[in-house]
């Protein structure tokens, strides 16, 4: 799939167990729906086509159980090939996510940072204070930003403010190969799950 029209609107559902959520475009059409196995030593994710979940497109593996230097690889469902992979790097995340984004051959093409470490601390810092608490999810939205290897800025997430950290939004900044687009996208849901879970 390719062409699509954003934003992206990544929004979780806070009445399941699943850490599941639903991406949709501008004109409120679902393109993915994301669900979590949970309970797994090594973190495995499903897309499908949509809520339904009657159609999987794509699965989400990490290639060891510890998750710091984690690689995740993306395979395509109905044709079972890799089409790419994510990797955290671990020591550099602690104070900002960074991602490696790589191709079908293991090249790394695109990498993910975090815009800005000190929404973390903020977040960190607050959600320890009893009642204030509540309020993080308002005050501390990160943003993280998808650069290509000349250093251009492609794609952008931000969270949006709301009290469970309920959705995000993916816009394009600048264009994109249609071929490498799904891929990025699905860069964006497996960083997201790994950055929801660390608050």
């Amino acid at each position: 799939m390719s062409n699509f029209n954003y934003p992206l609107n990544f929004l979780f559902k806070i009445s399941t167990f699943h850490n599941d959520f639903t991406i949709k475009d501008s004109e409120d059409r679902t393109l993915f729906y994301v669900r979590q196995k949970l309970f797994k030593l090594k973190e495995e994710i499903m897309i499908f086509s949509d809520e339904s979940r009657s159609e999987q497109q794509y699965s989400i593996k990490a290639d060891r159980w510890l998750d710091f230097n984690a690689n995740y690889t993306f395979t395509d469902h109905k044709t079972t090939e890799i089409i790419g992979k994510v990797g955290r790097k671990g020591m550099r995340s602690i104070w900002k996510a960074n991602y490696n984004a790589f191709d079908r051959d293991g090249l790394e093409d695109y990498k993910i940072q975090e815009d800005n470490g000190w929404v973390k601390v903020g977040d960190s810092f607050l959600g320890e204070i009893p009642i204030l608490n509540i309020l993080t999810g308002y005050l501390f939205n990160p943003s993280y930003t998808m650069y290509d290897k000349e250093g251009n800025k492609v794609l952008q997430l931000q969270k949006k403010p709301s009290f469970f950290g309920r959705k995000f939004t993916l816009d394009k900044l600048a264009e994109v190969d249609p071929k490498d687009e799904t891929r990025l996208i699905l860069c964006f849901m497996m960083m997201i799950l790994l950055e929801r879970e660390r608050g």
